[in-house]
């Protein structure tokens, strides 16, 4: 089997319905965990809650680590630690980043969101989102391939002031585990890239790296969007 075309394969759970469920579900799930975030939690305390929701949503904590993160954290890749004891402040931003199964099915997905007022923050939070989903027009309108997505998504980013993190190149979501499938990035991707088989990622940082914010989402069309 050509080895793109492999990269989209899907394990013998798989099912369109499994799927957007656990997306939904993945969607409730983070809204309620930030509705409860607040001024003067310590990020720790933010992570052990937002696990805790998830286990008592009947969620299965899956293949990646639960992420909150405050403030200063917000620029950081994934895979780096944060600094411990960050404290969201009056005026702060702070993300989102869970990956739960349902069932035999993957949810991932990322948001940020601002607390107070600060001018800087709230923007870094919607250009985030809006990138996410101006990718998705591209991509339904001209069939980019994934590495075509990301280069328009750097240069994109670029002219709105910010910087896109590499280090969050997108990656395949499908039945558990998709790791088993294909471990490689959508930025990598050599072809356009189907519906509900990746997930898009937007990492925005400050150019001066004081803060970030990320949005991720199953890459679909706008009708599952309405």
């Amino acid at each position: 089997m050509n080895t793109t075309v492999a990269a989209e394969r899907v394990g013998p759970a798989f099912s369109v319905d499994g799927m957007l469920t656990a997306r939904h579900r993945t969607r409730q799930a983070i809204a309620d965990i930030a509705a409860r975030v607040a001024p003067g939690m310590v990020e720790e305390d933010a992570v052990a809650m937002a696990k805790q929701m998830l286990i008592d949503s009947g969620l299965e904590l899956s293949w990646h680590p639960t992420r909150v993160r405050f403030g200063s954290n917000t620029i950081k890749p994934m895979k780096q630690a944060s600094v411990p004891g960050v404290i969201l402040q009056e005026n702060d931003i702070f993300f989102l980043d869970i990956a739960p199964r349902v069932g035999a099915w993957e949810g991932d997905g990322g948001a940020s969101f601002t607390v107070g007022q600060h001018a800087g923050y709230a923007r870094c939070a919607r250009d985030a989102e809006q990138l996410f989903h101006d990718l998705r027009g591209v991509w339904q309108r001209e069939r980019l391939t994934g590495q075509a997505l990301y280069a328009h998504a750097d240069q994109t980013a670029r002219a709105m002031g910010w910087e896109l993190n590499f280090d969050l190149p997108g990656h395949r979501v499908s039945d558990f585990p998709h790791a088993t499938i294909h471990t490689g990035s959508l930025a990598d991707f050599e072809l356009s890239p189907s519906a509900m088989r990746w997930i898009l990622e937007i990492h925005l940082r400050d150019p001066q790296h004081r803060y970030g914010a990320f949005f991720e989402d199953m890459l679909l069309d706008d009708e599952y969007y309405k």
